[in-house]
C-alpha cells in the first residue's frame, strides 16, 4: 500500500528541524532576553541610582537634533548594526511625541536593512570585495542559503544584527519581493521593544 504524501508544511518541518533551525531560534531567543533584561536593569539603576533617565534624555535632546540622532541610528542600522536600537528606543520616551518617533525608528530600521540588502547585491559585482566579506560572514550566508527569508525573519525580531541578515540575503541574490517582506517584521521588534522599555521607565 502506497504511503500518504506528506503535506508541505510537514516537509517544511522537517527540514527546518533538520538542519537546526528550531534550535537556532531557541538558542537565539534565550540570547535575546538576556540583553534586553540588562538593558532594562541598566536603565532602571541609573534612573534610581545616578541620574533621572528622563533628565538625562532630555540632556540629550537639548544637545542634539533630532536629524543628527536619527542620522546615527540610520547609518548604524545600515552597516552591521553596531549601536543598539534599544537606547534609541529609550530616547524617544522623553521626545514630545514618543510613538511618532518610534515609528520614524522602526521606519529607517527597515530602510537601513534595504540598504544593507542591496549592499549585499553590489558585492556580487566586485569579486575582490565579494570573496573578503564571504570569508567574513561564511557563517551568516550559509544560514542564509539554508534558512532564507526564515532567518530574515529571525534577525528583524530578535536583537541579532539585522544588517548583517540582511548584507547576506542580498549576498546570495535572495529575491526582493520575499526580502520586503520577511524584512518588513522590523517593525514589531520596536513595538515589542518600545512597550517594554516604555513600561519599564514609566
Amino acid at each position: 500500500m502506497e504511503k500518504p504524501k506528506k503535506s508541505r508544511f510537514k516537509l517544511l518541518h522537517q527540514y527546518y528541524k533538520y538542519t537546526g533551525f528550531y534550535r537556532f531560534i531557541w538558542t537565539n531567543t534565550k540570547k535575546a532576553i538576556i540583553p534586553l533584561v540588562i538593558v532594562i536593569a541598566i536603565l532602571l539603576y541609573i534612573n534610581y541610582k545616578v541620574m533621572s533617565i528622563n533628565e538625562m534624555m532630555a540632556y540629550i535632546t537639548q544637545n542634539f537634533s533630532d536629524l543628527s540622532i536619527f542620522s546615527v541610528f540610520f547609518v548604524s542600522e545600515s552597516f552591521l548594526g553596531l549601536l543598539p536600537p534599544d537606547i534609541f528606543i529609550a530616547w524617544t520616551k522623553s521626545t514630545s511625541s514618543p510613538l511618532l518617533y518610534l515609528s520614524i525608528l522602526a521606519i529607517l530600521s527597515y530602510f537601513g536593512g534595504v540598504i544593507a540588502y542591496f549592499m549585499g547585491r553590489s558585492l556580487l559585482l566586485i569579486p575582490l570585495i565579494n570573496e573578503y566579506f564571504e570569508g567574513k560572514m561564511s557563517k551568516h550566508i550559509k544560514n542564509m542559503q539554508k534558512w532564507g527569508g526564515f532567518l530574515i525573519a529571525v534577525g528583524a525580531l530578535l536583537p541579532l544584527p539585522f544588517a548583517m541578515a540582511c548584507l547576506a540575503a542580498g549576498m546570495i541574490n535572495f529575491s526582493k519581493k520575499h526580502f520586503f517582506l520577511f524584512a518588513s517584521l522590523r517593525v514589531f521588534r520596536f513595538v515589542i521593544y518600545g512597550f517594554a522599555i516604555y513600561s519599564a521607565l514609566s
